[in-house]
């Protein structure tokens, strides 16, 4: 329940945030397209607009060479369309909340086997399994869960404790994967969006040209391109998706390989050392 608040206290504030950010690329906008008062009524109408088109272009040059990166990619989530645009961005969102969570979870079950083997291997040969469990309990991630639990039926004989391995091995397998499925979910959902703002945004540019009764450059260029920004976004969001994908599915491999490691090496201290 906390994740689930956490992720959605994330989602409010930059949805929140978002929205300010429109306002203010609004507010900016309808400030340059002020014209500037004229002071001289002497000027010729040929001179006057000469001077606006030159005005407007040195406004509009000094805009581009000051636009940050972060203003660029304001501007061109408007441009693509909020409606279409804010999906993809609450699919990043998540997606990279959820990764960030699987990367801390996953660390922080790494744990040195070696070392947690030798010491276990200590208290068994002193037969001292109470101490023994106590390392287990002392120690984090899935190896030492896994160790606890064998422990835990020390006495019933070392079949039971191998089934109990397995078995415990399977839930901390599943723990690992945890929220891996939304992840890959995230990751073929926000191309999709995007394949489908392209759709509707080349309608629209089709209606457009139904509508003016030529097929303008500028119509087309300029509604393809506003189409193909949803395409753009989408696809980056899945990028980034996927490498963190790839890496959590090398940890969680690694992680059980070790698991699987380890189990065979705690068993054979068993039984070497069971009296």
């Amino acid at each position: 329940m906390k994740k689930v608040c956490a992720y959605l206290s994330i989602v409010l504030l930059l949805t929140l945030g978002l929205s300010n950010v429109v306002f203010a690329q609004k507010k900016d906008a309808k400030q340059v397209k002020e014209p500037a008062k004229t002071e001289t009524s002497t000027m010729s109408a040929t001179e006057t607009a000469a001077a606006e088109t030159a005005s407007t272009e040195t406004v509009t040059a000094q805009a581009e060479e000051t636009q940050s990166f972060h203003q660029a990619l304001k501007t061109k989530y408007i441009e693509g369309g909020v409606p279409w645009m804010t999906p993809i961005l609450l699919c990043m969102i998540i997606g990279v909340a959820l990764c960030i969570e699987r990367i801390l979870y996953v660390n922080l079950a790494t744990t040195n086997t070696d070392k947690l083997l030798k010491s276990i291997e200590e208290k068994v040969q002193a037969n001292d399994y109470e101490g023994a469990k106590e390392i287990c309990r002392n120690t984090r991630g899935p190896v030492a869960s896994i160790f606890f639990q064998g422990l835990e039926r020390i006495d019933n004989g070392l079949e039971d404790v191998e089934k109990s391995l397995t078995s415990y091995g399977g839930v901390q397998m599943a723990r690992l994967e945890s929220n891996m499925v939304w992840i890959s979910l995230f990751i073929g959902l926000a191309p999709s969006l995007g394949f489908l703002g392209t759709v509707v945004g080349m309608v629209q540019a089709f209606d457009d040209i139904e509508k003016a009764g030529d097929i303008s450059p500028t119509v087309v260029a300029g509604g393809m391109k506003v189409a193909l920004i949803t395409t753009i976004f989408g696809l980056i969001t899945a990028l980034i998706l996927q490498v963190f994908y790839n890496y959590l599915l090398a940890k969680i491999e690694s992680l059980v390989t070790t698991m699987e490691d380890s189990s065979i090496s705690f068993m054979d201290i068993l039984v070497k050392n069971r009296k």
